[in-house]
């Protein structure tokens, strides 16, 4: 039988705290119980203006009280990676999750999310292997294994993602679908700052310089998908050549793929998605693209 609530569980004026995974499942239980849908937004902490969004986009879900999880997760940094170097500032975060009427912040150990000689983990598929995949190994599985232990201790109605990161979030829909976890997955368009940098807690990895640097990605995809009346190739010349001419910009991939990731269609959505290096910072974009249709 779920236990009633009590005041140190939850209050709806203020954000609470938990830590203990089965502490947060059984509040969100009750909450469940007494006819409350959840929507769980998942982050990895350093707050900005993008999660505000998320958060918002929960709130707007009907009858919702909204999770936010501020966890740093080890699987999905590979051994070059900035894992102890990713920015990490609770007190300032838990402050943001007051500020947008957050319900329930969980915050768990790594030692609560992988227990010692835990060795089981979610495989991505094929698609983990390509765009990010290739570039960091393991990235996937390290992500999709996560999401699923969140999805299993808070149990929502909802989980909010953030098109910015386009491949997670396509790959989360597929495990959310192959492996029938009963939750709508709630995509939110990119928060972009006035001159078109994408919102990333790596930003703050940047020198002022490295900065404007950065605008090139999203100044390609622009140019990209002002072309895009006049199909694939169009679009791929338009956003390399603003790479190609923006020095400081180490170019990973820049790709054209269908909704789905796989190969775009001759007319119709397709996905233009970039990443490359600023300095030592690694970057990621991406935006729709309609080809094939309407003015250039």
């Amino acid at each position: 039988m779920t236990k009633p609530l009590t005041k140190d569980d939850y209050s709806p004026s203020d954000v609470t705290v938990h830590r203990d995974p089965a502490r947060l499942n059984r509040v969100v239980r009750a909450l469940r119980a007494a006819g409350r849908n959840v929507a769980l937004v998942p982050t990895m902490g350093a707050l900005h203006a993008g999660h505000r969004q998320l958060m918002r986009e929960a709130h707007v879900l009907q009858n919702t009280v909204v999770v936010v999880s501020i966890f740093v997760n080890p699987l999905q940094f590979g051994p070059s990676e900035d894992l102890d170097s990713y920015p990490r500032q609770f007190e300032s975060d838990v402050d943001i999750c007051r500020e947008e009427r957050v319900g329930l912040v969980f915050a768990p150990s790594v030692e609560d999310m992988y227990p010692e000689g835990a060795q089981v983990t979610v495989h991505p598929g094929p698609l983990g292997d390509e765009l990010e995949g290739a570039s960091r190994p393991g990235h996937f599985a390290g992500v999709l294994t996560v999401v699923s232990k969140l999805f299993n201790i808070v149990g929502p109605n909802y989980a909010v993602f953030g098109q910015k990161d386009y491949q997670q979030l396509t790959l989360i829909k597929k495990l959310v679908r192959d492996l029938n976890f009963p939750l709508d997955v709630v995509g939110v368009p990119t928060v972009r700052e006035p001159d078109g940098l994408a919102l990333s807690s790596r930003n703050a990895y940047l020198s002022d310089e490295q900065r404007t640097t950065a605008v090139a990605l999203s100044a390609a995809l622009t140019a990209g998908a002002h072309v895009s009346a006049q199909g694939a190739d169009a679009v791929l010349k338009a956003a390399h050549d603003v790479i190609a001419a923006s020095s400081g910009v180490e170019l990973d991939y820049l790709e054209l793929r269908s909704p789905e990731l796989g190969a775009p269609p001759e007319n119709g959505d397709a996905r233009l998605l970039v990443a490359a290096r600023v300095g030592s910072t690694r970057l990621i974009d991406n935006a729709p693209v309609l080809l094939g249709a309407g003015d250039e």
